[in-house]
């Protein structure tokens, strides 16, 4: 029996526990978050995320179930299922099980992983999709109050400036839940917050999308499930995370305006000192601290302030840290003890 693996897409569902069929579909009923299997053709340079978030090497013929999507990261890849090949070609446009024909991709990565369409998961004739295990929460705003990290980019320390963040909030005695908004489907990013020291995680997937690349009415409604899921959970402090950055088509500019009201503490992650410029600029933000690569040396922190008046901090070294520590002090866990 060939090996059947469950992406972290799969995390929110009963498909490893519950029987389902497989089916193949005409393209036309193809549909974004549609859950599918799909065939290992060739080697993997990539490892698969499985749903507790472990990384397992795939080889040619093993199953993996995942979810069919859209990618566009500026770095990496660029993906979609539209573009799949007329008998299902497709890669793992990452490892979480984010299923879709790449159409460019980075000349610095490996090969992604090849594979191939073998039907959808069905159950009594009806193709299942992620938004069909997400459970209905009534609507509501969370009271805790936001720390939110935008970036320039992808890969511009975003993902590391929550995890001290988290760290240092949890070490106050506060009880913090680390989101991911907006990005592509990567379950390890949300899970490291939890070794160090959040009490809860969740992101997009757990409101049914397997990437934010989607239409603003797809989700404006996952946002709405997310911050519902946030309110129900009452943390004393959201340290939410916007992967890529808002000009790039995750929807980022509509996180920033929804959470806007909530946020205590913007922090702008940035690749380098001009991108910072860039992004205040093109989308008018105006973030409290710059983190990132952009702040990796003391020539950086200078041309940062010098180009936007905005503090920068070098998060590894202990100066940095301590001037973070004061900050979070001033701006959260005072009102939250208040």
């Amino acid at each position: 029996m060939r090996r059947h693996l469950h992406a972290s897409v799969t995390r929110i569902t009963d498909l490893e526990r519950e029987p389902f069929e497989v089916h193949v579909l005409p393209r036309d009923r193809w549909e974004t978050a549609d859950y599918v299997l799909a065939e290992v053709l060739g080697p993997s340079h990539y490892p698969f995320e499985i749903a507790n978030g472990r990384l397992v090497d795939a080889m040619a013929g093993d199953l993996v179930v995942g979810a069919l999507g859209k990618r566009a990261a500026t770095l990496e890849v660029v993906g979609d299922w539209n573009h799949a090949g007329l008998k299902g070609e497709m890669h793992a446009l990452t490892g979480a099980g984010l299923f879709g024909l790449a159409t460019s991709l980075s000349t610095w990565l490996k090969p992604l992983t090849p594979i191939l369409y073998r039907g959808h998961a069905m159950r009594d004739g009806r193709k299942l999709n992620m938004r069909d295990f997400v459970g209905r929460l009534p609507p509501a705003v969370p009271r805790a109050p936001v720390i939110l990290l935008v970036g320039t980019s992808m890969s511009a320390g975003k993902t590391t400036t929550a995890r001290v963040i988290v760290r240092m909030l949890a070490e106050r005695g506060l009880k913090v839940l680390a989101c991911k908004v907006t990005g592509a489907a990567r379950y390890r990013d949300i899970l490291s917050c939890l070794d160090v020291g959040a009490e809860y995680v969740m992101d997009f997937v757990d409101a049914g999308l397997p990437s934010t690349v989607c239409e603003e009415a797809v989700y404006a409604p996952a946002l709405d499930h997310l911050l519902s899921r946030m309110a129900a959970l009452d943390p004393d402090v959201i340290v939410a995370e916007a992967g890529a950055s808002p000009l790039e088509p995750y929807n980022g500019a509509e996180a920033y305006r929804r959470l806007a009201p909530l946020v205590r503490l913007a922090i702008l992650c940035a690749s380098d000192p001009y991108a910072v410029l860039g992004v205040q600029d093109a989308f008018n933000i105006a973030p409290d601290l710059v983190t990132g690569p952009a702040a990796n040396t003391t020539a950086a922190v200078e041309l940062v302030q010098r180009l936007t008046g905005v503090q920068a901090l070098n998060l590894l070294e202990r100066g940095g840290a301590e001037e973070l520590r004061r900050l979070l002090d001033e701006r959260i866990v005072r009102s939250c003890r208040s």
